[in-house]
């Protein structure tokens, strides 16, 4: 990959030398992708799924946005992951997309609607059983595979309590207005309007959707819910979700065997 990547850079530096100013006309495709390459050549470029960064020697920098991210983290399957300082905390800036957990136990994939309904134990899903939703929206994950204690994240991450979660609103000005700063802006994933949405925060939050606890595939682009370590009481736990008609970060709680998101924080 490291010898991709320079030979792209060459290629665009020779282009930049030989025609200065003026315009480079290319007739079909470039394909551009996520790098894993841990030192790569200042004034690289990729595409990490939902945003193109280049790499300005020290952090990967969005050539949209601008918002400089702290790194990168690496989960059990391979999966790569942009992550971001927001205040105190660090998250990742993508939805989790693992299939086993940390000490690489496959986490069971459960597609048939009754066994989902009944599953007491650690379970996943693509949205409406189709893998091309895990990029950029990741998986869906009941409330058991959040609490299992074989580990979820990557080693060095956790899925936030219902405390982190409220240190980061805290920090956007509360959960009246901390949706906003948190939104991937436009609708290209989103449904329009997606109302206050800035992405300021750099935490580009998705709108994955929800699987029920029938096991029914509802809300993609109009809600992203995402997972928090804590329980209510014995069948409910605490989540957060953004909604594509507002600014807020919602707050509620809800039954464990629902499919939501998950997103991890630094240790």
């Amino acid at each position: 990959m490291k010898k991709i990547w320079m030979i792209a850079y060459v290629l665009i530096t020779s282009c930049s030398i030989l025609f200065g100013q003026e315009k480079l006309e290319i007739g079909g495709a470039i394909v551009i992708k996520n790098s894993d390459d841990p030192n790569p050549v200042p004034g690289t470029i990729r595409w990490t799924g939902t945003d193109f960064q280049g790499w300005n020697g020290t952090k990967w920098v969005s050539l949209v946005s601008g918002i400089a991210y702290e790194g990168q983290v690496e989960d059990i399957d391979g999966n790569v992951y942009s992550t971001i300082k927001i205040g105190t905390q660090e998250w990742m800036t993508e939805n989790l997309r693992t299939t086993r957990y940390r000490d690489e136990t496959p986490i069971p994939n459960i597609s048939d609607n009754t066994l989902w309904s009944n599953a007491n134990y650690g379970a996943w899903s693509w949205y409406d059983n189709d893998s091309s939703y895990t990029q950029p929206f990741g998986n869906l994950y009941n409330w058991y595979a959040v609490n299992d204690g074989r580990g979820l994240c990557p080693a060095g991450w956790h899925v936030p309590s219902d405390a982190e979660w409220t240190t980061l609103s805290d920090f956007l000005d509360g959960t009246p207005v901390a949706g906003g700063p948190m939104k991937e802006t436009g609708t290209a994933h989103w449904d329009s309007p997606n109302t206050g949405a800035t992405n300021s925060s750099g935490f580009t939050g998705l709108p994955g959707g929800v699987r029920s606890t029938a096991g029914l595939f509802l809300s993609m682009g109009g809600n992203g819910s995402c997972w928090s370590s804590s329980e209510f009481d014995n069948s409910t736990a605490w989540y957060r979700y953004l909604v594509f008609s507002g600014d807020d970060l919602h707050r509620s709680n809800n039954d464990k065997k629902l499919g939501f998101s998950v997103r991890c924080i630094r240790d």
